[in-house]
């Protein structure tokens, strides 16, 4: 008498598992590696899946607090759990579109009561959200969600106008008082160096008047004790009349300068003269 053994072999993949079952009910799982099943006693493999990490891009549009029309553009990343791969083989026929009907619904529950601006800085409490959401419900069914990101807000293209042109008027609004400020400090340097300016030159010709007055006086008293019997005012007749001929010696000899007409009658001269003696006294008198 002989026994005969009827064995059929398979090998599963790396990174999935097979669901094993005899006469159309669920025996086991079957993990990656080389397994023997008899098929004369039922048994054969129903399906497999992969434990691998999936990605699913989820589009949802939908209408913010402040009414503004935006499409929020989610990607989930789920696995099946590999213990419970039998409730993700048995209860779900599309896991993808039971996902994206949940995304869908904690979106459109949330995003209506945040304007705009919110969703932009609370858009990781959205997927918060979302994430808490999915994984109480797939759970159940034998999935994992892992990551849930909020890649990209898109509102509506006349919106997206509307906040550039917004932005690009609060940059012009601040360069132009940043301009103003220059065009004001450069106001404020300039008078001040005009002014600086001016309080030396008024320096110089003060500092030069003093020169001149000193210079006569000295003058005047070197030829007072040189030749005796002479005034002052005498002295100071003199002085000016010299200085008058060489005035007019320079006009003439300069090639370039223009024609000048003054007086050069004696009277003239002595009326000069008393002005400058004149305005040198009330120098010396200011001084003293």
């Amino acid at each position: 008498m002989v026994s005969a053994f009827f064995l059929l072999c398979g090998c599963v993949d790396q990174a999935s598992v097979a669901v094993v079952e005899k006469w159309g009910r669920f025996l086991r799982l079957a993990e990656p590696g080389l397994h023997f099943f008899n098929p004369f006693a039922g048994e054969f493999v129903a399906g497999t899946l992969s434990t691998r990490v999936q990605s699913l891009d989820v589009r949802v549009e939908t209408k913010t607090k402040d009414n503004v029309f935006v499409q929020l553009i989610c990607t989930i990343q789920y696995r099946v759990v590999k213990e419970h791969a039998d409730d993700a083989f048995y209860e779900l026929q599309n896991p993808q579109q039971q996902i994206q009907a949940y995304v869908f619904d904690v979106v459109r529950a949330i995003v209506p009561r945040m304007n705009l601006d919110d969703l932009f800085e609370q858009k990781n409490d959205v997927a918060k959200a979302v994430l808490q959401e999915l994984e109480k419900v797939m759970g159940d069914y034998g999935y994992s969600i892992e990551h849930i990101l909020m890649v990209d807000i898109i509102p509506d293209a006349a919106v997206r106008r509307a906040m550039n042109e917004i932005n690009a008027a609060q940059r012009l609004q601040l360069a132009s008082v940043y301009k103003g400020e220059a065009e004001k400090i450069l106001l404020v340097k300039k008078a001040e160096a005009e002014a600086e300016a001016k309080h030396l030159s008024g320096v110089g010709i003060a500092r030069q008047r003093q020169a001149i007055t000193d210079g006569l006086r000295e003058n005047i008293l070197n030829f007072s004790h040189s030749v005796s019997g002479t005034s002052a005012k005498e002295v100071m007749d003199l002085i000016m009349v010299t200085q008058y001929f060489d005035t007019i010696k320079e006009l003439g000899d300069g090639s370039k300068n223009t024609t000048v007409f003054i007086p050069h009658g004696p009277g003239h001269v002595k009326d000069i003269s008393e002005q400058i003696r004149n305005g040198m006294m009330q120098a010396s008198c200011s001084n003293v």
